[in-house]
């Protein structure tokens, strides 16, 4: 058995743009800059980033404890940057495939997450631990500067606050490490892909004891068309920090994050062709026609600040206090739907918005870790307290009635501002408030050695305040004020079974926003309602090592029900009243194999039942139909051979099954399976050539559906990556 640096043998399970990721670095002649690391044992069941799952690295998101996978009664998913790199995700979104049951979509004015039967508006999506309370803040991100993506399936508003039923996923930047390394990529593919990254971490100042300063930089550019007509995208993303040791058990880190992104004629979706009932249908001859104005827009500009203080006070006693600011502008300009006339001869285009929001966000929240003793047993405490401000002003201009009427086959069309009355100018429409101050706390206690009870419990004083920028009439008055105040918790139970092995079963609450979320909230949406809406989740579940070792696997089953499901008042349009309530039942299965040096194998696979236990629409009782754009399974399988120690081949499956594009079950898009294909050689000891096909099977699919439209997803496109460590 040889000993080598651990690097080439990350090297030789991930090849495909590892050399990219932080974890990896290649070891230098003495005098060199690359980090200095340690020397591992190579064994057949060395880590794999398309292998064993990883269960015993503490989640930030999971627990405040520190807990690991193992130790938390949850289901929770870690996607670390190996993975992210050994799977080529190009962005957040793709990122998420690695999540059981996850789907997602980009849509620009609608970005979707589900996730266990529940819609974005019950999906946590935070941003270093911080919940910006809107769901169109997740949009894509260019993957480079992620460390990792953690996510905690089910209730878990006693985590993050409210908005967080179906589950909770947090997007984790690169921050600084005590070491010095630099990395690069570059990327080149169809549609005129060409996108540029670099990182560096540097010492900056000390010689590496109390008194020294680390320094972090990652930059990334893209630039490419879309896959759709006259479609653009640009983006920049960088991410600067410092860490600092202070001595005497504290440290800082100072952390600045900027996203711009302008997307030029961006696509919003092909329209399905008449009858809009049963299996939904395109004309394949117009997959790749864009119906928006010629110079249609998506812009955002987004940016980050974050002060972390840390001390370790005691052996048993930590301290931690995190400021944070955020700022983002977004900007439409578009027009967004599209039908057929009742022949399939014409395209009727619809639905003129001129759009901006503008938010903004800043907040603290300190925390405490204790860990003692509740008289024989082992205990340890989290507390903390949070408190954040998040304000929103909308500028909505929308014309909904038709703009054109075009041959779907051969069209131009108009630029935004020669539709009729529509003329630019940004007015104000209301300004949206939201106060929430929560404090929280979480128990971790041995029953026995074998046994341990891992409770939270958080309590939140949400205050929404808006006022209209507008007319001021019945239906919109000047000011409103609503108050709310949940208080949710879990309860759980992790038993060790055997060595590597544990059962686990919890209960847990959450509360979302009545509909929705609060920091868009119209009028109609919380005039009648005083409270937030309700859910409740039990979970069974184990995780456990086998094969020697060679395998893991985490198998789960719950039930969530929510209540209060806002709906329509049948008397007043322009309210809405909590009388619904849904239910999702599921299981999921993830699984890591690593039987020999040369594979690697890792999966997951979710089924879940999904449905309205009680809602009327219209007058028309909706019990027992599926929310929409609800797959009830997803599959995911991802392969890796080593053919040598520098050469390796990948495969990615995943399916989706059909989902339904309206509350009534009346119309449904087919499941689809999509194919990827990768290879990556390993040039030298610091540089990785990539080359990969996605879709490669050209599927036709579509990721989002609704009740005249398909948003497709991409073509067959191809790439090839330069990675470069050093």
């Amino acid at each position: 058995m040889s000993r080598i640096p651990s690097a080439p043998t990350l090297g030789l399970a991930a090849l495909f743009g590892a050399a990219c990721a932080p974890g990896f670095a290649i070891a230098q002649e003495a005098g060199a800059a690359a980090r200095s690391l340690p020397q591992v044992e190579v064994t057949d069941d060395a880590p794999s980033p398309n292998g064993r799952l990883d269960l015993d690295t503490p989640s930030d998101t999971a627990s405040r404890l520190g807990l690991t996978p193992r130790e938390t009664p949850a289901s929770v998913t870690v996607v670390d940057r190996s993975v992210i790199d050994a799977r080529g995700a190009q962005n957040t979104q793709e990122i998420l495939r690695a999540i059981p049951g996850v789907t997602a979509h980009d849509a620009p004015g609608n970005i979707g997450v589900s996730y266990r039967g529940f819609g974005a508006g019950s999906i946590g999506q935070m941003f270093n631990g911080i919940n910006v309370q809107y769901s169109i803040a997740a949009r894509p991100v260019d993957s480079w500067i992620y460390d990792r993506v953690e996510a905690i399936g089910g209730p878990s508003s006693f985590l993050f606050g409210s908005g967080a039923l179906g589950g909770s996923i947090n997007y984790i930047t690169k921050t600084p490490e005590r070491s010095d390394f630099a990395e690069a990529r570059l990327r080149l593919g169809t549609q005129h892909l060409r996108e540029a990254s670099f990182g560096l971490n540097r010492r900056v100042a000390g010689d590496g004891g109390a008194g020294s300063h680390y320094a972090r930089i990652d930059v990334n550019h893209r630039d490419a068309n879309g896959w759709t007509d006259g479609t653009g995208r640009r983006s920049t993303q960088l991410a600067a920090s410092l860490l600092s040791d202070l001595g005497g058990g504290l440290r800082h880190t100072l952390a600045y994050e900027f996203q711009d992104e302008n997307v030029a004629r961006p696509y919003w979706g092909t329209p399905a062709l008449n009858p809009v009932a049963g299996t939904m249908r395109i004309d394949p001859g117009i997959r790749f026609k864009n119906f928006n104005s010629s110079d249609a827009i998506y812009a955002q500009r987004v940016q980050w600040l974050r002060s972390v203080t840390e001390w370790q006070a005691t052996d048993a006693l930590q301290w931690k206090n995190t400021f944070y600011a955020y700022d983002a502008l977004r900007d439409y300009r578009n027009v967004e739907r599209y039908r057929y006339d009742p022949g399939n001869t014409a395209v009727i285009r619809s639905g003129a918005l001129l759009q901006r929001h503008d938010q903004d966000m800043w907040g603290n929240r300190i925390e405490g870790l204790y860990k003692g003793r509740l008289g024989s047993a082992k205990s340890d405490w989290s507390f903390g307290l949070d408190f954040s401000v998040n304000r929103q002003t909308r500028f909505p201009n929308s014309l909904p009635g038709t703009v054109s009427t075009v041959d779907p086959y051969a069209f131009v069309t108009e630029r935004f501002f020669e539709v009729t009355g529509m003329v630019p100018g940004l007015r104000p429409d209301r300004d949206n408030r939201v106060r929430t101050t929560a404090f929280y706390l979480e128990n971790r206690t041995a029953l026995t050695p074998s046994l341990h009870l891992v409770t939270a419990l958080r309590h939140e004083r949400i205050d929404l305040d808006l006022v209209n920028r507008r007319t001021v009439d019945a239906a919109n008055p000047a000011t409103f004020h609503r108050g709310y105040k949940p208080t949710t918790g879990r309860i759980g139970l992790v038993r060790d079974v055997a060595p590597g092995a544990s059962l686990y079963a919890q209960y847990a609450t959450a509360a979302d926003p009545p509909s929705g979320v609060l920091s868009t909230a119209s009028f109609a949406d919380v005039r009648n309602n005083s409270e937030l809406t309700t859910g409740r989740q039990v979970e069974i579940g184990t995780k456990l090592d086998f094969w020697q070792g060679k395998g893991t696997a985490t198998l789960a089953a719950y039930g969530i029900r929510r209540q209060n499901i806002a709906t329509q008042d049948p008397n007043d349009s322009a309210l809405t009243v909590l009388v619904g309530e849904q239910s999702s039942r599921g299981v999921e299965l993830a699984l890591g194999l690593r039987p020999t040096r040369q594979w690697s194998l890792q999966g997951n696979l979710t089924s879940v039942d999904a449905r309205y236990e009680r809602f009327m629409r219209g007058g028309v009782s909706l019990a027992g139909r599926t929310p929409t754009n609800t797959p009830a399974m997803v599959a995911n399988l991802w392969v890796s051979y080593a053919f040598t120690p520098r050469l390796e081949a990948s495969l990615g499956v995943r399916h989706v099954s059909k989902v339904y594009a309206d509350a009534e079950n009346t119309a449904s898009w087919p499941g689809y399976t999509l194919l990827d294909l990768g290879l990556g050689w390993k040039v030298s000891k610091a540089v990785t050539v990539v080359g990969r096909i996605r879709n490669a099977t050209d599927r036709i699919h579509a990721v989002h559906v609704g009740s005249a439209t398909a948003y497709l997803g991409a073509p067959r496109t191809a790439d090839v990556s330069l990675c470069v460590a050093f």
